[in-house]
């Protein structure tokens, strides 16, 4: 491969037939990989530590990754035959300028999780390199998540592969230390089955596939145009949801022990872990599990926040294209905002910054419905790429449909949250359960539908920039 080729050159434009490469094997391999990781095992904990039991947490897990993963995976079902970032296309719904609106949520959610990770993975470091300074792990971590996110898609892609295969090693170690230093039996059914708890569970394992929405179809644009879209789909939905779930299962074990039980895995995760595999040797390879979980997800989110920056800038500049020095820009300035976020904040700062980006997860479920709403049901998967690039185009500028549906499916979500910052009357009632994607998702569906389908400019068929089809291929 020459030196030129080993950077990403495509950033927010359509991916041309004759660039297209891979299978959708590899979707499986990213969305497995970047879910075994520390952060999903803390996820899972959660549940145990806010009331239920383990047993009934890890099936609420399950149900939640199931749902919410399939919201996931039919935004990446929609990358081979779009060959778009997935931000780009919801100006199809949104408008050029509309589209901005989540956008910015978008980012501030990547960034935040992006800069808690950095923290977690540079302890890790420094735990390998016997270093207590903080600043070493945090800013190692940040040029190891700068360098891969540069490279891009097809580095990306070979890092959840190496991701998967570490993982699993890793993770079945931990499993089996679990299993022969406590007794995981007695763990099982100590509490009593309680429905706002279980209704928790379901929603934390919801949320976690959800915040992937906005960037899933990142990571399929280049499939061949013509991928099954039922294979991309499954291909991303059971490598999301069984990564995920393993992850969260045992962090829901860990959290039901006693002795760890809100006390030390929640406070020192990493340090944790590496007592749990024996130390030693065993923990350095641990925590090298633990840099290359995070590694994976957090390029993702690296990735992603700057493909989420382009759709926000070009979109007034009306760029259908970035430079390769561009792109890296954009990626280099994200990071940097992240490792400066991990280095700035104390300790009761990254908290409360984490809890408040978890609170902006209600601005995901009501994008999704629309997005999913528009292009399977109304658009019918026809769409004018070129007017995505023209304000002036068929989308025009602000779509007030899809923006009024959004506001209202953010709104209603209000009463129903359940969160450190603000918990609503409806969960009050509700003993604490967290309901509100489902209503957010019910809500925005119920009112962008009937209103979208008298009102939406929908092409007769798909239209691609000249140029960007195989010789002899239809714009179908």
């Amino acid at each position: 491969m020459s030196a030129p080729s080993r950077i990403e050159r495509r950033s927010i434009d359509v991916v041309p037939d004759a660039e297209r490469h891979g299978s959708p094997l590899s979707q499986f391999t990213l969305w497995f990989g970047a879910n075994m990781q520390i952060t999903a095992m803390v996820d899972g904990a959660l549940a145990v530590v806010f009331g239920a039991d383990a047993l009934w947490a890890i099936v609420g897990l399950l149900i939640g990754n199931i749902a919410g993963g399939a919201v996931m995976a039919l935004h990446s079902a929609q990358g081979p035959r779009l060959g778009l970032p997935q931000m780009i296309s919801s100006r199809a719904q949104f408008g050029v300028y509309g589209a901005i609106v989540p956008l910015v949520l978008v980012v501030l959610l990547y960034l935040g999780f992006a800069a808690t990770g950095t923290v977690l993975a540079g302890q890790a470091i420094n735990e390998i390199l016997h270093v207590d300074t903080p600043a070493v792990g945090i800013v190692v971590f940040g040029l190891l998540t700068g360098i891969v996110a540069i490279l891009g898609y097809r580095y990306i892609h070979m890092l959840g592969r190496m991701a998967t295969v570490v993982g699993i090693l890793g993770f079945t170690y931990l499993a089996i230390m679990l299993v022969t230093q406590y007794d995981v039996g007695a763990l099982l059914g100590v509490i009593p089955f309680d429905g706002a708890t279980f209704l928790l569970a379901i929603s934390l394992g919801a949320a976690w596939q959800l915040t992937y929405g906005p960037y899933v179809a990142d990571y399929s644009r280049y499939l061949p145009r013509h991928t099954s879209e039922s294979v991309t789909f499954h291909s991303t939905l059971w490598g999301s949801v069984l990564g995920s779930q393993w992850s969260m299962t045992l962090g829901a074990l860990i959290a039901a022990i006693p002795a760890a039980s809100g006390g030390s895995f929640l406070d020192q995760q990493v340090g944790f872990l590496g007592e749990l595999s024996g130390g030693a040797v065993a923990a350095i390879a641990i925590y090298l599990v633990i840099v290359v979980g995070k590694l994976t997800v957090n390029c993702l989110n690296a990735y992603g926040g700057f493909m989420c920056m382009l759709t926000t800038v070009t979109s007034m500049t009306r760029a259908v294209r970035v430079s390769r020095a561009g792109r890296a820009a954009f990626i280099v300035g994200f990071v940097l905002a992240s490792v400066l976020i991990a280095l700035l904040g104390s300790a009761n700062f990254l908290d409360n910054f984490r809890q408040f980006i978890l609170a902006l997860l209600m601005v995901f479920t009501p994008w999704s419905a629309i997005n999913l709403i528009d292009y399977y049901l109304i658009s019918r998967e026809r769409v004018d790429v070129p007017a995505l690039y023209d304000p002036d185009g068929r989308y025009g500028r602000w779509n007030v449909v899809a923006l009024v549906s959004y506001a209202v499916g953010v709104l209603v979500q209000i009463p129903f949250m359940a969160q450190a910052l603000y918990t609503g009357p409806v969960t009050e009632a509700l003993g604490g359960a967290d309901i509100s994607w489902l209503v957010g998702l019910a809500v925005t569906a119920a009112v962008y539908y009937p209103w979208a389908r008298r009102t939406t400019d929908v092409p007769a068929e798909m239209i691609y920039p000249p140029g960007t089809l195989a010789a002899g291929a239809g714009s179908r």
